[in-house]
């Protein structure tokens, strides 16, 4: 992800938003009468499906540890869903040159409509080009919390889907979807000619081949970046200038389990993320949960795009609070 959305027509409408927006206080943690009951998920089992991930090495695309992630993503999902798919194709890379790209979708009542769209990229970035020491910039990022995270967690929720389903004997119309080359963004060393739309690859491919079947979809959720320690997740200006009833009943739904103090009412810059080339070619209202921190340099977690985005950086909690919120929000679109 990348903040270059700025770049876009829609950062003259946010000069008018913003300064009403940023005066808006932090959402409160609710009072243990309010408190909904909190769904079942596993933040150990999260942790440990980006565990795995990690311990493949920097899943860049290309690469072995590419690949043999690939498989394994499969296979879990596999286990629990009653579709898996891989959609393979070619876009432009930020030299203008060819790149593979594979989508990994599974789906549970494939048969449904009104269908929620959940998604997280499962690619580490090429180049660690945040990092100070210049020397360092060209190494790959490990990628446990820009990308990783939203993936352990997003199988620890078909997880839950599935033990469910088995209970109940119906399974919610949810697909979730694995996009590839989200980080292959134009690195900050690059000097040659500037390509526009060279980050999500993986996310525009998959809304050019489907955006036909948007009436099918009631809304998508992206997560990314969402493991680290203290995260705080705002809502974001691109979520809320195509998606904003479904940013409030997402945010309403975190506020009910108590998780008001981390899901902000806040907005924060817009964000180039898989969600902005749903809502834009795809045409389906998608939002974005993704940690912000207005007053730091980049926007983001002070580890973003280094070599030190690793284990060390993931909190159980974090990923337990996003986990049942998306679990609230499955069970409230049945």
């Amino acid at each position: 992800m990348h903040q270059s959305v700025r770049k876009i027509s829609l950062i003259m409408l946010l000069l008018s938003v913003m300064s009403t927006a940023l005066l808006l206080s932090c959402g409160k943690p609710a009072s243990s009468s309010q408190t909904a009951v909190k769904p079942t998920f596993s933040a150990d089992s999260a942790y440990m499906y980006i565990k795995d991930q990690v311990s493949m090495g920097a899943r860049v695309p290309g690469s072995v540890a590419h690949e043999e992630c690939c498989l394994y993503l499969q296979k879990q999902l596999s286990r629990f869903c009653d579709e898996v798919r891989v959609e393979e194709g070619e876009m432009l890379n930020y030299e203008g040159k060819s790149q593979h790209v594979k989508n990994i979708v599974a789906r549970f009542g494939k048969e449904k409509s009104h269908r929620l769209l959940l998604a997280a990229h499962w690619d580490s970035r090429p180049w660690s080009d945040q990092e100070e020491d210049y020397d360092m910039r060209r190494e790959p990022v490990p990628g446990a919390n820009d990308g990783a995270s939203g993936v352990g967690v997003l199988l620890e929720v078909a997880r839950q889907i599935h033990e469910s389903s088995l209970k109940t004997g119906e399974q919610p119309a949810v697909d979730i979807i694995f996009f590839d080359c989200e980080d292959m963004g134009t690195p900050d060393f690059y000097t040659g000619k500037q390509r526009e739309d060279t980050w999500c690859l993986g996310s525009q491919l998959w809304a050019q081949d489907h955006k036909d079947e948007s009436k099918d979809y009631a809304f998508g959720i992206v997560l990314d970046m969402v493991g680290a320690p203290g995260a705080v997740f705002p809502k974001e200006y691109v979520s809320m200038q195509y998606a904003q009833p479904y940013v409030d009943k997402v945010w309403k739904a975190a506020s009910d389990l108590g998780y008001g103090q981390s899901f902000l009412k806040t907005m924060s810059y817009p964000i180039t993320d898989d969600h902005y080339y749903i809502n834009t070619i795809a045409g389906i209202p998608c939002l974005d949960i993704i940690h912000y921190e207005q007053g730091s340099e980049t926007g983001f977690f002070h580890i973003w795009h280094t070599t030190k985005d690793d284990l060390q950086h993931i909190d159980k909690t974090t990923l337990d609070m996003v986990g049942r919120v998306v679990m609230q929000v499955i069970k409230d679109n049945r």
